[in-house]
């Protein structure tokens, strides 16, 4: 008896079924991975420091009084912008100012004295030639002319003693207003109060020989700025006086600063002995606005030591060591492993010299174990994959 084709129709069905559900069960599982293209552009070799820099203000004083004293004027307060030869803090200082005026009044007292010295010797310098002219007429006497020159010799001697006198008081004047100077604290630049350290009738000490202590007055230099940062020593061989960088700050999110190497320490700083670095320091190269940069912001520094332009690049976190990459492979659905000979680098970018062309696709993703030639592939977000 014929069976049924319907029957066996059925049964080719379930086998097709069967080996379908067999064959998806036993083919590997495609890697999930991310990519990124393969473009042209600006690739930079760059060091940066290995922990936190500081900015920094060109100038700062930490003021304190040369002598001892109570506060008697505090005219400014803390966050005043102050000019320079502003008082910022005086001592009190009334018999230093009562010895002053007296000093101005003595070099007063000296200048009138020497004048009319002066005058009565330049009268008797005149009264001496006539004579002199009538003795040489025999209208005067010997003893006559001899008395006139000898009197004007006389009082000349008199004004250039006064005149002598006055710069004696001149030097009186100057030390005493020095030691007026001395109890006074003037801004040495223009800036702002940033601390004070002290209040009105307290008193204030100089600093004892090897016992530092508080200033007086902190003034800060409110315009300009540069940072100083740590370099590994490794890395700072390499830099040089006026090449580029960058500043970054957590305060100025995703700002750029341009900057300039100001200075490269001469020194290796061992505070860490595991990690010796040496200071750089970068300048603001910009015209920047610093109504908002405070001294003491951290910030970090990048310094520029070499620059390709228009070269084949791939992101950095696609390399892996040894100069290999994986390139996703659209037409097939699959990765290849892929040997490249590498440039310049940084932390975003690396040169390719050979072995990619732009709008190849690159995984970025390296860390995936499953990572393997020609193994089956599946392109999904970054984040996916967290």
């Amino acid at each position: 008896m014929r069976e049924h084709p319907l029957r066996w129709i059925i049964v080719l069905l379930v086998v097709a079924a069967l080996a379908s559900v067999i064959w998806k069960a036993t083919r590997p599982k495609p890697v999930l991975v991310s990519v990124k293209p393969v473009t042209r552009g600006i690739v930079e070799r760059t060091v940066a420091n290995t922990r936190a820099g500081t900015v920094k203000a060109c100038r700062r004083a930490k003021l304190s009084p040369s002598v001892g004293g109570q506060i008697a004027r505090l005219p400014v307060k803390k966050g005043d912008r102050v000019k320079q030869g502003q008082v910022l803090l005086e001592l009190w200082n009334k018999d230093l100012k009562a010895r002053t005026a007296l000093a101005e009044n003595q070099l007063n007292s000296a200048r009138s004295k020497s004048k009319a010295i002066c005058l009565k010797a330049e009268l008797a310098q005149r009264n001496a030639r006539r004579v002199m002219n009538l003795r040489s007429s025999d209208v005067a006497s010997e003893e006559q002319a001899d008395n006139a020159v000898s009197e004007a010799k006389a009082l000349k001697a008199e004004c250039e003693a006064a005149n002598a006198e006055i710069q004696v008081r001149k030097a009186q004047l100057a030390v005493a207003r020095a030691n007026v100077d001395r109890t006074q604290l003037k801004a040495p630049f223009d800036g702002v109060i940033a601390e004070i350290n002290g209040e009105l009738s307290e008193f204030v000490t100089p600093s004892p020989i090897g016992v530092p202590t508080p200033p007086a007055i902190d003034i800060v230099d409110n315009v300009c700025f540069y940072v100083a940062a740590p370099i590994d020593e490794v890395d700072a061989e390499a830099i040089r006086m006026d090449m580029t960088a960058r500043i970054t700050m957590d305060a100025f999110k995703n700002k750029v600063f341009q900057a300039r190497v100001r200075r490269i320490a001469d020194y290796v700083l061992d505070v860490e002995k595991q990690a010796r670095t040496v200071e750089v320091e970068a300048a603001f190269a910009g015209n920047e606005n610093f109504n908002h940069l405070l001294a003491g912001y951290s910030a970090d520094i990048e310094v520029i030591l070499d620059v390709r332009e228009n070269v084949v690049r791939v992101p950095t976190e696609a390399v892996i060591k040894a100069g290999k990459v994986f390139k996703y492979l659209p037409d097939q659905g699959k990765l290849k492993a892929c040997d490249v000979r590498t440039g310049l680098s940084n932390w975003n970018w690396t040169e390719v010299l050979n072995g990619l062309s732009p709008g190849d696709q690159v995984v970025v993703n390296v860390d995936n174990p499953d990572l393997a030639d020609d193994a089956p592939a599946e392109i999904i977000e970054d984040e996916e994959l967290l």
